[in-house]
């Protein structure tokens, strides 16, 4: 765990103001930057140390050997893993013939600084090497949003005392070594030098290297060039071999010169193109990162940000750090999808290596619903990608003996990826996250292009998936068997609330629009029968319910199965999965992460405010909360049903997750959805923005700690700001013509908004919220985290 106050509160800067080299690997991932398709982990310029390297390129995997231990029929033989592409960040300084190493002489001051405005990571450094020489470097680095295949440094070293003799080496290196990311042996030797060599090149100022995946074929090329402004005398010069291409730049500085280098760097990959074609891509972006020069790329950034956090930034008075964590969350989930371009959007982004860089559900559920509001073209993007894997997810339906589509749990370009069934292919309400997704952007943009195109498909797609899934029993209702919602602990059990419950929209909003779009849904095979009988499976479906408790059971049965011994599971158990066999935790009364409680969020309609609340206290005992997806939800519906109190240290744990590695893994990456998650606490939790039947609501409400919540969202060609205090709440139109209505819920009463006039209205008083929630011992979520940690 990163230590407390690790980085100073500061509502637009993530600061480090000395180097820790016992969480390299963490400040690695809080401080890399990506615009979707290129990603650059936050290594020191200079390579060493480093906690994990990392370049990563969207989509661009090895395939590997998926291990069993016994294997069955339809599982998947081999998996998917984002590799390390070539490494352009490295700039070695040499001083006086002293490499400058940070763990050798003496780092008199070191700080780095991700500017959420600017989008760049900055860093200043003061060390005296073992000989004495004392050196400045500035350094300040982007992945651009404008360009998608370029990313810059530039590079300054500053003489102190004496002059200095420097020199500076530029590289580009593939295939570096890497720590140990798999125990089987198999996994380790795909993954060990997986670029195979097929051009080199070398400028006068730079090179090129291009190399091919071993097994999947895939080529990838990457190219640099330098544009140096230094003393009389200094020296230019390439070499290159065919794993890594150097420019090495001399000098002579005296005290107070600077030697600046701008390191201008490319990337691109293609599993059809040319060698020839993909070398005169990479060739081409490099001229149109120098044509806008240095200066030209930061002003673009800037632009680009300007424009975005006018959307979508997250105003937050009473909680500098919920402030902070919030505006950098939405700044990595605007990474991860900005230029993304009909390719996925991972669980970790290209933030570093985690789950494989698989996409997960995680994308649908968590990150879409934050840039549908604020970024939609993304969204746009992240549909096409799903669509374009429909093919091997009719496939794997094929195998599975069902209809439609059946999406997989883990992927990067299609196939599933998971080699375990119960947390895996078993969780098909995957299905229904990809049809809520394309729902809400619909409404939200009334894009219906994109509907005819794709959307009608996907819908029909996964209706038919859902409708030879499920079954009507003798009495009619109908049943989905067999499979696993969001909460892994309890596996491959019939009538998941969650799944029967996105199912149940996904049906119906299928039919609909199949009979809105009756020619194309003709050309899809789609009958009136057939839209008829998703009608029925949705109204017939079975939503288990416990009488005597008065509570819903998430999953048939699930209140009658033994209670797991809480008292009597120590704090170093956690999480149960690594410490407790998968039988023990599948039969008993315990909860990962919301699930029930995530139905409650995404399908609150379904539930009536009394169940709500004895829902929420009963699943409360039961969550221990061993995934990052759980306290955005939960601080969602316990702002609903009146516990702020209780909701703001759920939202806190939400945007903190990696600006204090809560769950001791940012080393890995970032949490994606954890970040997306501090948005849905603030915005969907005090905010209570809902859009169950189409129509905006809110029902605004702060907790103590809060003295206010200002935030945007786009809603058709309209921006809504949403002002919350805690007696009343304003709502404005913006970019919207001056006649725009907008018709909205306030705490379930109609408001009328229009572009000329913003409406002030009243919070309500809350009503009585029953006693306080409780949660597992010791798995409470904690307001301020102990001073002690490390």
């Amino acid at each position: 765990m990163i230590r407390e106050r690790a980085y100073p509160v500061e509502p637009w800067h993530v600061r480090e103001l000395r180097l820790d080299t016992d969480v390299l690997a963490q400040s690695e991932s809080v401080f890399a930057l990506s615009n979707g398709h290129v990603g650059l982990r936050g290594n020191l310029d200079e390579g060493e140390p480093h906690g994990l390297p990392g370049t990563y390129l969207n989509s661009f995997y090895e395939l590997r050997p998926l291990p069993y231990a016994e294997a069955g029929y339809g599982f998947p033989e081999s998996g998917q893993t984002i590799v390390n592409v070539t490494n352009g960040k490295l700039i070695r300084l040499l001083v006086d013939d002293e490499p400058l190493d940070v763990r050798y002489g003496e780092l008199l001051s070191h700080e780095r600084v991700l500017d959420l405005r600017a989008g760049t990571l900055h860093r200043e450094l003061h060390w005296r090497s073992p000989a004495g020489q004392d050196v400045k470097v500035r350094s300040t680095r982007l992945v651009s949003f404008t360009q998608r295949a370029v990313a810059a440094i530039q590079y300054e070293v500053e003489a102190i005392d004496g002059p200095l003799r420097l020199i500076l080496q530029s590289e580009l290196v593939a295939n570096e070594t890497l720590p140990a990311q798999s125990k089987d042996p198999r996994v380790a030797a795909v993954l060990e030098s997986p670029l195979q060599a097929e051009e080199e090149l070398t400028t006068d100022d730079g090179g090129l290297l291009i190399h091919r995946t071993k097994v999947s074929g895939l080529r990838v090329g990457a190219a640099m060039a330098h544009d140096v402004a230094g003393p009389d005398r200094t020296t230019i010069e390439s070499e290159g071999y065919e794993d890594w291409v150097r420019t090495t730049i001399g000098c002579v500085l005296k005290p107070g010169q600077t030697l600046r280098v701008v390191k201008y760097l490319t990337y691109g990959w293609s599993s059809r193109r040319s060698l020839p074609a993909l070398r005169d891509q990479v060739g081409a972006a490099l001229a149109a990162a120098r044509l806008d020069g240095w200066d030209g790329l930061r002003r673009a950034q800037r632009e680009y940000l300007d424009e975005f956090w006018d959307a979508a930034d997250v105003r937050v008075e009473g909680d500098p750090e919920v402030q902070q964590a919030v505006r950098f969350g939405l700044f990595h989930v605007l990474q991860a999808g900005a230029r993304a371009e009909r390719r996925p959007i991972s669980a970790k982004g290209l933030t570093g290596p985690g789950y494989d860089g698989h996409a997960f559900w995680d994308t649908e559920m968590f990150v879409l619903p934050v840039l549908t509001y604020t970024q939609p073209a993304a969204v746009r993007d992240a549909l096409f990608w799903r669509h374009s894997t429909l093919a091997q997810a009719h496939e794997r339906a094929r195998t599975l003996n069902l209809r439609g589509a059946a999406f997989p749990w883990r992927t990067i370009e299609g196939p599933e990826s998971s080699a375990y069934w119960p947390a895996g292919t078993a969780a098909f309400h995957i299905a229904a996250g990809v049809a809520d997704a394309l729902r809400r952007y619909i409404l939200v943009t009334g894009d219906q292009g994109l509907e005819q195109e794709i959307g009608l498909e996907l819908l029909v797609e996964t209706a038919r998936l859902w409708r030879s899934l499920g079954h009507h029993d003798r009495n009619g209702q109908f049943h989905i068997d067999g499979v696993t919602g969001p909460d892994e602990y309890t596996a491959v059990k019939n009538d998941n609330i969650y799944t029967n419950l996105m199912a149940q929209r996904n049906l119906l909003t299928a039919a609909d629009c199949a009979m809105r779009l009756r020619d194309q849904a003709f050309d899809l095979g789609v009958s009136e029968e057939e839209a008829a009988a998703w009608r029925d499976a949705a109204n017939a479906m079975h939503v288990p319910y416990d009488e005597e408790l008065g509570v819903h059971e998430q999953v048939e049965g699930f209140t009658r199965l033994q209670e797991w011994d809480f008292e009597h599971t120590p704090p170093e158990k956690y999480p149960l999965l690594l410490h407790y066999p998968y039988f023990d935790l599948y039969r008993k009364q315990v909860v990962k992460q919301a699930d029930l409680v995530l139905a409650m969020h995404w399908r609150g309609d379904a539930f009536t405010g009394e169940q709500k609340l004895h829902n929420f206290q009963y699943y409360e005992r039961r969550t221990v909360r061993d995934s990052s997806l759980s306290a955005c939800t939960q601080a969602v519906m316990a702002a609903e049903v009146g516990h702020p109190e209780l909701a703001h240290r759920y939202l806190r744990e939400a945007a903190l997750m990696d600006l204090h590695d809560l769950n001791e893994n940012t080393r890995d990456g970032v949490h994606m959805a954890s970040l997306a998650g501090a948005w849905i606490a603030l915005v969907a939790g005090f905010g209570g923005l809902r859009d169950h039947d189409g129509t905006l609501s809110f029902s605004p409400r702060l907790s103590s700690r809060l003295s206010r919540l200002e935030f945007s969202l786009q809603w058709q060609s309209m921006r809504l700001r949403v002002d919350v205090r805690p007696h009343q709440t304003t709502y404005s139109l913006r970019h919207g013509a001056p006649d725009t209505v907008l018709e909205l819920r306030h705490h379930g009463e109609p408001v009328r908004v229009t572009s000329n006039q913003p409406v002030t209205v009243p919070v309500p008083p809350a009503h009585p919220s029953g006693p306080q929630p409780e949660q597992p011992p010791g798995r409470a979520p904690l307001l301020h985290l102990p001073e002690s940690s490390s």
